[in-house]
């Protein structure tokens, strides 16, 4: 028997790969599938099943397109009702891997079809559970994404995935290893462990939702407290998870394709589409096309992505290192961004290089910011408000990057202000963005506020929230 987990940090996502004896199995796959296929071939083995823990909302799973390739069924839990063939199991319904077992758990909750699927091996003892997002490490899945399509609230949901998690999981001997379908990072939750593997046995310890004497009422309060609104790409993947979608080698075909600076121009202006510039923040801060919109491949893209620009249908343009093109639409593709139109043929010096405006964005480093904040100058911070009630510079203002687009009637018209976050990245996505609606009167601070503390410029300690400006 073999288990293999391929973690994909910039989603924090873990999707995994069970072999027995030539029968394989893959949980939760990502979009692009070659991995799997590739590690079937050199195991000798056939892909026999896709289980799915539920429909996906911060991914585009790769279920679809290795179904078609290797002819595996999908199996889902219980309540399941997507658009393509698929096996809808029964709660404890039991699936032959090789010499292996694994059943099936419904444990409703996060998503009403939510399931956990439990490997038992060839003696008969159970193993570990692959639980997607009903148990993480160290927190559980959020029970409020799934209210509308289950005319529930989230109370009930996280009500819900109480009895599951006491029903189901809990019962299981401590030794059994747990497999989340997340860590530290995702959005699907609020309180994970960077670790990416652990024991049921020590999560029973050290997670706060699984603590023996809690109560179904402290339960929901605790679970539901503090959620943040969920990007607005989820309810887009979710359909197009249930739904099904187009094939990755025809995205990756239409959106690697190379356009010389005129024929970039023609098809920004027809289309409308979005100018998405990946290069490193400093590349971009010393030169990029007008009105582009600056998202690094070297930080959380594809999460910054889908919580920016939203609608999976926007028509979209790149401009990216060398080389790195069919990198960038695949990892746009795993969030549901398929309508990738092609790339800037030589980058941005191949655009001055045709007479063609170029934009800047003015910025400076921690030592002259310090002098600046001396003379009372406008600063606005991107960060979470959690990272800046925790500390921030003394009289700056909080417009976090996840909203920016609420925060600008908050800006001056005319008077020079100063704008970071933690380290630089969220800061010059945030510039781009404020450049693209006109306000251009912004100085980004290199290093961000690491740099800043660093420097000696004031700043507070925590806030209560109340008082935020």
């Amino acid at each position: 028997m073999k288990i293999e987990q391929i973690y994909t940090g910039c989603l924090a996502q873990g999707a995994y790969y069970i072999e027995s004896e030539g029968e394989a199995a893959i949980v939760d796959p990502l979009r692009e599938v070659k991995p799997y296929l590739k590690k079937a071939v050199e195991d000798g083995a056939k892909i026999k099943y896709i289980f799915e823990t539920h429909f996906h909302a911060d991914f585009v799973s790769g279920h679809v397109t290795l179904s078609k390739q290797t002819g595996a069924d999908i199996v889902y839990g219980p309540t399941a009702n997507p658009s393509f063939d698929a096996v809808i199991a029964e709660d404890g319904q039991e699936f032959k891997l090789g010499k292996i077992t694994i059943k099936v758990l419904h444990t409703p909750g996060h998503t009403m079809e939510s399931s956990t699927f439990l490997l038992i091996d060839e003696n008969g003892k159970d193993h570990a559970i692959f639980s997607g997002d009903t148990l993480f490490l160290g927190d559980v899945g959020r029970p409020d994404l799934a209210q509308k399509a289950a005319h529930m609230t989230q109370e009930e949901l996280a009500g819900t995935l109480f009895d599951s998690l006491r029903n189901k999981i809990m019962p299981l001997a401590d030794d059994v290893i747990v497999y989340p379908a997340h860590g530290a990072g995702s959005a699907c939750g609020k309180n994970m462990m960077k670790e990416t593997v652990d024991t049921l046995g020590n999560q029973k310890k050290m997670n706060y939702a699984l603590r023996a004497d809690m109560t179904r009422d402290e339960f929901i309060e605790e679970v539901t407290d503090g959620l943040l609104p969920p990007p607005q790409y989820f309810p887009l993947n979710v359909k197009m998870n249930k739904e099904g979608y187009e094939d990755i080698d025809t995205v990756l075909k239409r959106g690697t394709q190379a356009l010389d600076p005129d024929a970039f121009e023609v098809a920004a202006n027809e289309t409308g589409a979005i100018v998405l510039d990946v290069r490193h923040q400093d590349d971009f801060a010393k030169a990029h096309v007008p009105r582009s919109i600056f998202i690094g491949l070297d930080g959380s893209f594809a999460p910054w992505v889908g919580a920016l620009i939203a609608d999976v249908e926007q028509p979209i343009l790149l401009i990216t290192p060398e080389g790195r093109e069919e990198e960038t639409v695949t990892r746009l593709s795993r969030v549901g961004f398929d309508n990738t139109l092609g790339y800037l043929k030589g980058g941005v010096e191949e655009w001055k290089e045709a007479g063609k405006e170029i934009d800047t964005v003015d910025s400076v480093n921690a030592e002259e910011f310090k002098q600046m904040v001396e003379k009372k100058v406008p600063v606005f911070d991107v960060r979470k408000e959690s990272e800046f009630n925790a500390e921030h510079v003394v009289d700056a203002n909080l417009t976090p990057l996840d909203y920016i687009n609420d925060h600008l009637a908050e800006f001056p018209e005319s008077e020079t202000f100063y704008i970071h976050c933690a380290g630089g990245y969220r800061s010059m996505i945030a510039s781009s963005i404020l450049k693209s609606r006109g306000i251009h009167n912004l100085v980004d601070v290199a290093g961000g506020f690491a740099q800043i503390k660093k420097e000696g410029t004031p700043v507070t300690d925590y806030v209560c929230p109340s008082t935020l400006k």
